[in-house]
């Protein structure tokens, strides 16, 4: 009988050590396969802006600044490999679009065009489907760092090398409420 429990308590140890790994391994691999779908959305959108930019282009000579830096930001961001950088450069990309949709608003026949007008829906939808990736991919980084921080898990985590991932957060601008009433006087 003691031959027995000293033979089922290290199995039982190893058990619950591969119990765990497997279950932190497992959340991690959903926090990496919801970020590239974060990825795939922005991907979507940098295909999206060249046709963007060449619809607006000979209405928009004026503002040729923008569109180099819309381009630009948008070649740095499909090169980036780095997460952080990447979503560093989706925030800049998110407000240079912001800004050129405002610009488009300036003139009647480039608003007017039904290509810039199709190209203008389908920015939107990628914009919504990027802010699901982004809900998504919080959601799982919420499971990941919760299952690494709750006893026991805590303890193997760390052992295992398993670290807290960043959950995405909105730029400061982002959060700022709007003046409605800045829109209504343009």
């Amino acid at each position: 009988m003691p031959f027995l429990f000293l033979l089922v308590i290290p199995v039982v140890i190893i058990l619950f050590v591969i119990i765990v790994y497997n279950t932190l391994a497992a959340k991690r691999a959903n926090v990496q396969n919801a970020f590239a779908g974060i990825d795939v959305q922005l991907k979507k959108r940098c295909d999206l802006v060249p046709n963007l930019v060449s619809s607006v282009k000979a209405y928009m000579k004026h503002e040729s600044g923008t569109l180099e830096k819309l381009t630009d930001l948008r070649t740095r961001a499909a090169a980036a490999t780095d997460p952080a950088e990447r979503l560093a450069l989706d925030k800049e990309l998110s407000g240079a679009l912001k800004g050129l949709m405002v610009q488009v608003e300036a003139y009647p026949d480039l608003k007017a065009s039904a290509n810039v007008e199709q190209l203008q829906r389908s920015l939107n939808e990628i914009e919504e489907q990027i802010s699901a990736s982004r809900r998504a991919y919080n959601a799982a980084v919420t499971e990941y760092n919760l299952a690494i921080r709750i006893f026991p898990n805590n303890l193997l985590a760390g052992m295992f090398g398993y670290t807290e991932s960043p959950l995405f957060e909105a730029a400061p601008e982002d959060r700022a409420n709007p003046n409605v009433g800045d829109l209504f006087n343009k």
